[in-house]
């Protein structure tokens, strides 16, 4: 059976509903960023031309049925155009795509503008040198806080060599 959260123990004793939400967001952010983070950018093809953004909440779900999920800001000028395409093309960056994790990350730049892609089987923009492309339709929206958490149905897959760019800290990096 699963305790109320006013009840829990917490590392320093009882955790509080109020010491909860009282969290200083600063703080918390630092704190989440002792995590380590693959980079993704998340694409679609609208009938104005492709859309996209920069995303490291992404992971898999489920193998059967093939399944991911990734979170969008709810209030992002991208992720509302990719949503309502509902098709959905995920990249995940390689090592040396620093600079196009910063440009999809950027508001009000024609994001596809020197990046080189190609349209998956379903359309959706895929990135070239990317680590790995996956495609799929969004299965599932659910809004949580200021993000929301999308689940896609993948049904195309491609990897290729070499080693990913990941993000910890503040800052991208790479595994060696």
């Amino acid at each position: 059976m699963t305790e109320p959260l006013s009840s829990r123990q917490g590392v320093g004793g009882l955790v509080s509903v109020s010491e909860v939400s009282s969290l200083d967001i600063a703080h918390f952010r630092e704190v989440l960023g002792h995590f380590v983070t693959g980079v993704v950018v998340i694409t679609a093809a609208t009938p104005d031309g492709p859309v996209g953004f920069t995303c490291q909440t992404f992971g898999a779900l489920s193998l059967e049925p093939t399944l991911i999920s990734f979170s969008a800001r709810t209030l992002s000028n991208s992720w509302p155009r990719v949503r309502d395409v509902g098709t959905v093309g995920v990249n995940i960056l390689s090592s040396d795509q620093e600079a196009v994790a910063r440009v999809f990350a950027t508001t009000g730049v024609d994001k596809f503008d020197g990046v080189g892609w190609s349209p998956g089987p379903n359309s959706a923009p895929l990135i070239g040198g990317a680590l790995a492309h996956l495609e799929g339709g969004i299965a599932f929206v659910s809004a949580q806080g200021d993000h929301d958490i999308v689940v896609v149905k993948v049904d195309y897959v491609a990897s290729h060599s070499g080693t990913p760019l990941v993000f910890y800290r503040g800052g991208f990096t790479a595994l060696d």
